[in-house]
């Protein structure tokens, strides 16, 4: 049995595969160590995931535990591995970014382009082992573009500055029963406004109709295509020329014809898009799977 684990800043994708196939899925809040000490995530393990499967697990069964989250650096997927050591004693334990496990779930074992379109965002081009560069994405401040939270940001700010019309100014209001003091308080004041800020989003899911709200979702993709994405598709990246463009993640999924639409006026090529890796990543890791003995 092996443990998989697709994380961004909003929540955790957990599953438990079996050699016979079974797989049990569960979701825990958002595991990042930029955010979070290796004691606050050993415990949110605790505290969320193990009271979810621990009916499924047997002593020394759990053989490997193949993590990729949000904000696994070099530098800093280590306290992400010594949290998940610490719970999972008997296991062998990898730590990876998301940016490697959206492309090993998009393109398996072939060279391309992968996307992650989530509460944050990200891009690199994967040669078939390893992820050979990528464009920075510094984060939901400085970048982030085509993310749930830059969304929500550029979203609120539009809203709190009158740029999108009072009715929807006070439609917004009334959905989310907030005010702009309250909405202050917690970019500013409060802990993880990256999640606040991607909740707010949603708005804009509920109101596409809205040519105001499409428009703003359209220039949204539109920015982190030319910021990101045209980068690979320039003539000093090679081979990468007719590469198809993969994405995961919540917003790619839930807006995929305005993302569809933003890509072919761009005039690059659309590849698969999913909700999240993890049905990619059980078939990239089938092979660790290692049948129960009794």
């Amino acid at each position: 049995m092996i443990l998989l684990a697709d994380s961004g800043s909003t929540k955790v994708h957990w599953c438990l595969l079996t050699a016979s196939g079974q797989c049990s899925d569960v979701f825990t809040d958002g595991i990042n160590p930029l955010f979070q000490t290796s004691d606050a995530m050993r415990n949110s393990i605790c505290n969320q995931l193990l009271p979810q499967i621990s009916s499924l697990l047997w002593a020394g069964n759990l053989t490997h535990v193949f993590f990729y989250g949000a904000g696994c650096t070099p530098e800093k997927k280590v306290f992400v591995q010594r949290a998940l050591e610490g719970v999972f004693k008997k296991a062998e334990v990898s730590v990876e970014s998301d940016m490697l496990g959206a492309a090993r779930g998009l393109l398996q074992r072939k060279a391309g382009v992968a996307c992650i379109l989530g509460t944050g965002s990200g891009s690199c081009f994967y040669n078939g082992e390893t992820i050979e560069w990528c464009v920075p994405s510094l984060g939901y401040i400085l970048g982030d573009e085509g993310s749930a939270a830059v969304l929500g940001k550029r979203l609120v700010g539009d809203l709190l500055k009158n740029q999108l019309g009072d009715d929807l100014k006070e439609a917004f209001f009334k959905e989310y029963e907030t005010s702009m003091a309250d909405i202050i308080e917690k970019v500013y004041r409060q802990p993880f406004p990256n999640r606040f800020l991607a909740k707010l989003s949603k708005f804009c899911a509920d109101h596409i109709e809205d040519k105001r709200i499409h428009d703003l979702v359209y220039d949204h993709f539109v920015q982190f295509i030319r910021r990101n994405i045209v980068q690979y598709f320039q003539p000093s990246a090679g081979n990468i020329q007719h590469s198809a463009v993969g994405f995961v993640g919540s917003v790619a999924y839930y807006y995929r014809p305005i993302l569809e639409e933003a890509m072919q006026a761009e005039g690059l090529p659309l590849g698969t898009i999913l909700k999240d890796p993890i049905e990619g990543l059980k078939e990239y890791h089938k092979g660790a799977v290692i049948p129960t003995t009794v």
